[in-house]
């Protein structure tokens, strides 16, 4: 595997790839790397002839500056893993070579960009949209693959490549999860023992909503699964919205649309990590 900083050097490579007629999966990262990273590389490693992974721990998209700083930086022990799952390139640029000069565009996506996390994290999914872009460009990829962890990114992103017109195929991959239950993320190495298993309630409380459902309204699913978070004292919900999976519109009633998932961000701890998640009903 090579590993890669400049983007001249990136597009070099790839087009001598091209000019053999292989084909490109790109795997978007932000380092710190596990195992539901790990499906992705697989995944793709399985269904193109060059896999490239990139691991840019990308700022714009940070609206804390403190969670931007926390975040766990780890590039050797991500190397080790991307070479053990068959990548072909890491492609790990510096911030002055993504962004030699401030990115000012405006990327504006309602409602999907609007909602949950962008209502929350002001300038998040501009900041995606920025870097995405870019690697997009750079990489020009037959395959991108985005963990559905993730959910509302994967709405905002395709929107975004509509927008473009980038000729590429967006790929989903299942959440990765851990044996309790809790979703795999860059995150959970911030948690303390404690705190690990005290997350894990979330999707649990996630899977019992289904059965509550059966015989409850929307309003009242919702309103159980704050209640059953909350009452965890290491836990406290942000936001659980039940929504349209396409559109990510609000949905008063079972039967509003085709598919309907429920997505949560939960606070965890006494120096809070902020953990998201859903469920498909």
């Amino acid at each position: 595997m090579k590993t890669i900083t400049s983007i001249n050097q990136l597009r070099g490579e790839l087009a001598a790839a091209r000019a053999e007629g292989k084909t490109v999966g790109l795997v978007p990262t932000m380092g710190a790397l596990h195992q539901g990273h790990a499906s992705l590389v697989r995944r793709s490693v399985s269904e193109n002839d060059v896999t490239v992974v990139s691991i840019f721990l990308n700022p714009t998209q940070f609206n804390d500056k403190s969670d931007l700083e926390r975040y766990p930086r780890t590039l050797e022990a991500d190397c080790a893993l991307l070479e053990q799952c068959g990548a072909q390139i890491a492609f790990a640029p510096s911030v002055a070579e993504v962004y030699p000069e401030p990115d000012t565009r405006q990327f504006s996506y309602p409602p999907t960009d609007a909602v949950m996390e962008g209502a929350r994290r002001p300038g998040h999914f501009n900041g995606v949209c920025q870097v995405v872009s870019k690697l997009f460009s750079y990489v020009e990829p037959d395959r991108a693959y985005f963990g559905e962890k993730d959910f509302q990114q994967i709405a905002v992103i395709r929107r975004m490549v509509d927008d473009f017109g980038f000729k590429l195929q967006i790929v989903p991959c299942p959440v990765v999860r851990e044996e309790s239950g809790l979703a795999m993320s860059s995150r959970n190495t911030l948690l303390t023992p404690e705190e690990h298993r005290a997350a894990a309630h979330i999707y649990h409380v996630l899977e019992w909503s289904l059965s509550f459902a059966k015989d409850h309204t929307v309003d009242e699913t919702q309103q159980f699964v704050v209640d059953c978070i909350n009452a965890h004292p290491q836990l406290e919900v942000e936001y659980y919205s039940i929504v349209d999976a396409d559109s990510l519109a609000d949905v008063h009633a079972w039967d509003e649309a085709a598919a309907i998932v429920g997505c949560i961000t939960v606070y965890c701890g006494t120096k809070p990590i902020r953990l998201i998640d859903h469920i498909h009903y």
